[in-house]
């Protein structure tokens, strides 16, 4: 089994790489999709079942985007004779990366990052001026965070997404020794 965690800052590519991976036969997973993340109050770990939109000013001080421990583990189990991707993002990662065989994070440009998220209509997150702040804050953290622990990490701005995914199962093949 391999089991890949591709991750970014909001407006990487990770979803639509997730597409161009299931339409190519593997198992990829929208973490925001298919039900591993979640919103919880931060103050006292309540899920929150409807969040606002927009988001009013702080609310992304108390609240937090998180990926469940136990969906993830299931993955694993139920992933146990095949490659399976799954895609996404949240504020408690380091929770979950002992999970994975390989961890692979999109990076983009400050410039690409407000494009895409101004122009995006799969996902409103970004185009509020408290969500795109948050988002042009992780952007260079998230490409630290992964270069530091050593993850494959692949500049997704230049290039159409058929050709990161490439890159991405390029990185499984090696991670594989080739096969």
């Amino acid at each position: 089994m391999t089991l890949v965690w591709l991750t970014g800052n909001s407006g990487t590519g990770k979803s639509a790489v997730c597409g161009v991976l299931r339409e190519r036969g593997y198992v990829a997973l929208d973490a925001d999709e298919d039900g591993f993340s979640r919103w919880i109050d931060r103050a006292n770990g309540d899920l929150v079942t409807d969040p606002p939109y927009p988001v009013p000013r702080g609310w992304l001080d108390r609240y937090g985007w998180v990926i469940s421990r136990e969906r993830v583990e299931t993955l694993a189990e139920e992933s146990c004779s095949r490659i399976a991707f799954l895609c996404g993002s949240a504020e408690n990662e380091a929770d979950v990366r002992d999970l994975f065989d390989l961890t692979v994070c999109l990076v983009i440009d400050e410039d690409t990052l407000r494009h895409r998220l101004a122009t995006r209509t799969t996902n409103p997150f970004g185009q509020h001026p408290e969500e795109l702040a948050a988002a042009l804050k992780w952007n260079p953290r998230m490409r630290a965070i992964y270069e530091s622990l050593g993850a494959t990490v692949i500049d997704a701005a230049s290039k159409p997404v058929t050709e990161v995914a490439d890159s991405v199962l390029d990185a499984v093949r090696e991670l594989r020794g080739g096969t």
